[in-house]
């Protein structure tokens, strides 16, 4: 694969779209929704329907025995509940790890005495200009739960390994989840000297 797949952004890429007009659709609270007419490289038209979300962080809670700090809460547009890593969404401005920090304390009581960047990924680029950002937090301490006054979750904590076995198995659903744990098993096979495509599975 060529480095170019990689390093090509904005106007620099060859599939380069331009906006030419652009319609406001929707101004909430969390997202802005619009709709953008665009020039495709070869000169034709195309519409984009975009969702504008300040983005958010997700947080892989280890403690002292190899357990995830896991939430469930209901999920309005699946209708049902989902267990998840403690995750919220940035406000305007805000530090990625100060949000993850904050998010952590308000939804399980915890703080972190080591706070690790995993990196982020796009949750859906086709439609979506959201942002998720990931950490380890270890070294934990605990105190009281700040929720919010909509936020409604039971907490728990979960092996690591089993956790891990779960979302092979397709029991987790949840993007943020998924991504973040993979990520730290991944970081521990390496630092363990094993090839993560011929390490065994948990």
């Amino acid at each position: 694969m060529k480095d170019d797949l990689i390093r090509a952004r904005g106007a620099d890429s060859q599939f380069y779209e331009r906006l030419t007009r652009r319609t406001p659709i929707y101004d909430g609270r969390i997202i802005q929704v619009h709709c953008d007419q665009v020039e495709l490289p070869g000169g034709n038209l195309a519409r984009r329907e975009v969702v504008e979300h300040l983005g958010g962080v997700g947080v892989v809670a280890l403690d002292e025995q190899d357990r995830v700090l896991l939430v469930r809460q209901y999920r309005y547009p699946f209708s049902r509940e989902l267990i998840e890593i403690p995750a919220g969404s940035l406000t305007r401005g805000e530090d990625p790890a100060d949000c993850g920090r904050r998010e952590l304390l308000e939804e399980t009581g915890a703080t972190a005495g080591r706070f690790t960047p995993l990196g982020s990924f796009l949750p859906s680029p086709a439609v979506s200009s959201q942002v998720l950002y990931l950490y380890l937090a270890e070294q934990l301490t605990f105190g009281p739960m700040h929720l919010d006054d909509d936020e409604f979750l039971t907490v728990g904590r979960m092996p690591f390994r089993t956790l891990v076995q779960r979302i092979l198995a397709g029991e987790i659903e949840d993007a943020k989840t998924i991504i973040g744990i993979l990520k730290v098993w991944s970081m521990r096979t390496f630092e363990g000297g094993t090839d993560p495509g011929a390490a065994p599975m948990p």
